[in-house]
C-alpha cells in the first residue's frame, strides 16, 4: 500500500478489549465485600442489660455495651443502680475494672475476661462508667457467645463476677457477682 505524496499512514492502534459494565460490577462488589469483612465485625445485640449486687456500691440494673471493632473486641459497662457510696471519689482513668462472661463456643463453656483501668471522674452518688474494657483472658471467634457469670450472693474476694478496684484518692475493691443471665447473650 502506497501512501499519497502528502498524506501520512496512520498508526496502527491497538485494540482494547472492553469487559461488560456487569463484570466490573461485579468485581468491584466483592472487592468492598472482602474489605469490609475483614476490617470489622459485628456483634449482636449492640447492648444487654445484667442484675449486679455490689455490697455497699449497691445492686441493680447495669447495662453492658458492646464493640467489635478496629481496637478488638471490648465491653463497657454503666449503671444508675450502683454507684460509688458517699465520701468518696475516683479520678480518671483510676479505676481498674475486670469483667467474667461464660463463653459458649461450640457446645463448650468457658470463661472470658474483659478488664481496663478507663473511667470518667466520678465521685460519691455517681452512677459507674466503667470501660470500654479490652478482651484480656480468653479468645473469641465469630458465632461465640457470652453471658453473665451468675454467681451467689453474697459477692467477695473469691466470689465475683465483676470487680471495681478504685486507686485515686479513694482506695477500695469492690466485688459484685451478677444475680440473673443478661437480657440477652451476646453473639460475636
Amino acid at each position: 500500500m502506497s501512501n499519497a505524496p502528502g498524506t501520512m499512514a496512520r498508526p496502527s492502534r491497538p485494540r482494547r478489549r472492553r469487559l461488560p459494565l456487569l463484570t466490573v460490577t461485579a468485581a468491584c462488589s466483592v472487592a468492598a465485600t472482602l474489605a469490609l469483612s475483614t476490617t470489622s465485625a459485628a456483634v449482636t445485640p449492640l447492648t444487654a442489660t445484667a442484675t449486679y449486687n455490689c455490697g455497699s456500691w449497691g445492686s441493680g440494673l447495669a447495662t453492658l455495651t458492646a464493640a467489635d471493632g478496629a481496637s478488638g473486641k471490648t465491653i463497657k459497662i454503666t449503671s444508675t443502680a450502683i454507684t460509688m457510696p458517699p465520701g468518696t471519689s475516683a479520678d480518671p482513668n483510676s479505676i481498674t475494672t475486670t469483667l467474667k462472661l461464660t463463653k459458649t463456643s461450640g457446645g463448650v463453656t468457658s470463661e472470658v475476661r474483659f478488664s481496663g483501668k478507663t473511667n470518667p471522674g466520678m465521685s460519691g452518688g455517681s452512677p459507674i462508667s466503667l470501660g470500654p474494657l479490652k478482651l484480656t483472658t480468653g479468645t473469641l471467634a465469630a458465632g461465640d457467645t457470652t453471658n453473665s457469670v451468675v454467681l451467689p450472693s453474697p459477692p467477695g474476694a473469691a466470689n465475683w463476677s465483676l470487680q471495681i478496684v478504685a486507686s485515686s484518692p479513694t482506695s477500695a475493691t469492690v466485688p459484685c457477682v451478677a444475680t440473673a443471665n443478661q437480657s440477652a447473650a451476646f453473639v460475636w
